[in-house]
């Protein structure tokens, strides 16, 4: 079956975003490209479980759009801190730049 190969990317991509996640520090950039490729593994893993299960294919349109909402408001935020601070590095938020 083939639902276990794209389970199984799916899982090591929600791991590799996470460990991505939590190991940025320094740029709001790097944060929302992890946070993507979180959003893109759990879509892996949606599809894989709607194409084995029969489920209605719905189901991954709506994740789907809910993803690129959080990735245009992510987007938004990132244009809106670099036009303030001049840079997207988190350390400049924390000495209260912003």
């Amino acid at each position: 079956m083939w639902f276990f190969p794209i389970m199984g990317v799916g899982v090591i991509s929600v791991m590799v975003g996470g460990v991505c996640l939590v190991s940025q520090r320094k740029s709001l950039f790097g944060v929302l490209l992890s946070m993507e490729v979180l959003t893109l593994g759990i879509y892996t893993m949606i599809f894989g479980l709607v194409c084995s299960q029969g489920w209605l294919s719905s189901v991954c349109l709506i994740f789907l759009a809910f993803g690129v909402c959080e990735a245009a408001l992510g987007l938004s935020v990132l244009v809106s801190l670099i036009r303030s601070v001049g840079s997207d590095y988190v350390g400049g938020l924390v000495l209260g730049h912003f």
